[in-house]
């Protein structure tokens, strides 16, 4: 398969305005993630809606495609960049634009799921551990997902799901394996097209979250299972956890 990995990245948010061009270890954030993820894939397009942006990729020797900034999701400035890109691959990856610790294992991980013939989009759980605490199985920022038996997911909720009755909460992650959902897609390049186009449904409303669109119009969506943390920035609280992982690891 023909795999081609998109990086939407775009100047203006609310938490963290800027934030692909914040600096991480000596170079943008957006370019940690770039190199993380060319590990693992041979081709991969940041897709920006602001030049500053543009010429940072440039300048780091990166590829990169303008698209537009009326864009409610990344998922759909990824389907933008690929009609301009030309349409040229099996597989499309969405990573998320700070997301500088994603493993090639994660990326490998999500790619397999594209074995069965029947899944039409892949991402990725991590398993909470006994050692977690309840606030953080219960954060509604942390999306959880329920799986079937053939690790095909059933529900995304920012809800404790399934509810464990006549269980105490202090013991629900020792009574059950809950899983996290990890914000990183991959599509068949078809698929990507036809999600992008998709009307939000009740579901996505009430929870805020766009796969379940996906699930409501009846896509199967495939699911890796890692054991890797992965550290997404989204404050500048964030990004000096960021730095002090970073400073870590290069001991």
């Amino acid at each position: 398969m023909k795999v081609l990995a998109i990086i939407p990245a775009r100047y203006a948010s609310t938490r963290f305005p800027a934030k692909p061009l914040a600096m991480l270890g000596g170079k943008p954030i957006v370019q940690r993630v770039y190199e993380a993820v060319t590990k693992a894939v041979e081709r991969v397009v940041v897709a920006t809606d602001d030049e500053r942006i543009y010429d940072a990729v440039v300048a780091f020797g990166g590829e990169v495609v303008m698209t537009s900034t009326e864009h409610q999701s990344g998922t759909d400035r990824c389907a933008e960049a690929y009609e301009k890109l030309g349409n040229k691959a099996d597989i499309v990856i969405n990573v998320q634009g700070d997301e500088p610790f994603i493993s090639p294992k994660q990326i490998e991980s999500l790619i397999k799921c594209f074995e069965n013939d029947t899944i039409d989009i892949a991402t990725l759980v991590k398993p909470f551990t006994a050692e977690d605490n309840i606030d953080a199985l219960e954060n509604p920022n942390s999306p959880k997902v329920v799986l079937n038996g053939a690790n095909e997911a059933i529900y995304f909720s920012r809800s404790v799901i399934p509810y464990l009755r006549g269980v105490e909460r202090s013991e629900w992650l020792k009574r059950h394996t809950f899983y996290k959902h990890v914000g990183i897609y991959a599509f068949r390049a078809d698929v990507l097209g036809e999600v992008a186009r998709l009307q939000q449904t009740p579901l996505e409303k009430a929870e805020k979250l766009e796969q379940l669109r996906w699930l409501e119009s009846g896509y199967k969506i495939g699911v890796g299972v890692t054991d890797i943390e992965t550290i997404g920035i989204d404050t500048t609280e964030d990004l000096e956890k960021a730095e002090e992982l970073l400073k870590s690891i290069s001991l």
